[in-house]
């Protein structure tokens, strides 16, 4: 029986509080969850509604049933391949190499980036687009404290076109030189961006709508909570895009299934992989998961165990029939 069809599945329902609101669609502070288990595997299951997928109990519905939902089936290959690994009683992540972070900040604060400096990040990624002029004069600001910075700006598509293209054309010479590339500046068109690239020369991440035919694109974001990293790895490698994985923002569970995914696919795909976005629990508040992934910082902590790791606290959790 292929590991998709399996009924022996067990869920951990969670509830994560995050220090601050996460990007410029979302205004809550609480977000649900599930961690699954399947045999000795793991996965988890982070629906972010504003980003469309669909809520938690309909993601609980179609693991039930069809598992047609992308977020749904990458929690069930997760909880394969960490139960391939617990049952040998080895980590996923032995003789691998997980890539450096950039910092992740959900607003313009000076504090938290200074503490990012601190940590010793050298790249830092900004969510944007929920007051435009106070995000731009604050980089500006933040480029002559911190000028060895390189910055990514992360829209979630939040402008429109044509707002987009102002605030390319706005930017300082200082600010087009630091930014590594700006992700979702407004809703994916292959025309639109063609002429944002051609006119602007700012690299443009697409994420929320990757896909191998994205051709306008310089940089290809890979999330493997909600993405089948293979086909996407290969064609931006095809088509001469950077790739950038990163997490959902969600349970550490999730974060280490995303860490794995892009050490494996820089072995399989060398040399296209980028500075990544894996380091996010300092996003939440702590507890026994965020804590097993260390401190923040730019190289990943591996949490101790088998499989992705978490054993004590896998254990610790209690566990429901679905």
């Amino acid at each position: 029986m292929d590991f998709l069809e399996r009924t022996d599945v067990w869920i951990s329902p969670y509830r994560l509080r995050s220090r601050g609101f996460l990007n410029s669609l979302s205004n809550r502070r609480e977000f649900f969850g599930a961690l699954i288990r399947v045999g000795e595997g793991y996965g988890c299951i982070h629906p972010w509604p504003e980003l469309g997928d669909p809520p938690l109990e309909k993601c609980l519905d179609d693991l039930r049933g069809r598992r047609f939902w992308p977020i749904v089936r990458r929690a069930m290959r997760c909880a394969e391949f960490d139960n391939a690994a617990r049952s040998r009683e080895e980590s996923l992540f032995e003789e691998m190499e997980v890539p450096r972070s950039h910092a992740t900040l959900v607003n313009a604060d000076a504090k938290d980036l200074a503490a990012a400096v601190e940590a010793g990040f050298d790249t830092v990624k900004m969510k944007a687009g929920r007051d435009l002029t106070a995000e731009t004069d604050f980089l500006e600001i933040m480029l002559v404290a911190h000028p060895q910075l390189r910055w990514r700006l992360d829209f979630n598509e939040s402008l429109d076109p044509t707002t987009a293209d102002a605030f390319l054309t706005g930017l300082s010479p200082q600010a087009r030189m630091a930014i590594d590339f700006i992700e979702d500046i407004c809703p994916f068109s292959e025309t639109v961006w063609q002429a944002l690239w051609k006119k602007h020369r700012i690299r443009l991440a697409v994420d929320r709508e990757s896909a191998p035919h994205r051709k306008a694109a310089q940089v290809m974001v890979i999330k493997p909570a909600v993405d089948e990293p293979f086909p996407l790895a290969e064609a931006a490698g095809m088509n001469g895009q950077a790739v950038v994985y990163t997490s959902y923002m969600d349970h550490p569970v999730g974060q280490a299934f995303a860490a794995w995914e892009a050490a494996r696919m820089g072995i399989i795909f060398p040399g296209i992989t980028g500075t990544c976005g894996l380091q996010t629990h300092h996003l939440f508040e702590k507890d026994a998961f965020t804590e097993s992934l260390g401190a923040w910082k730019p190289d990943f902590t591996v949490p101790e165990g088998t499989g992705l790791g978490f054993d004590d606290a896998l254990a610790a959790l209690t566990w429901e029939k679905l």
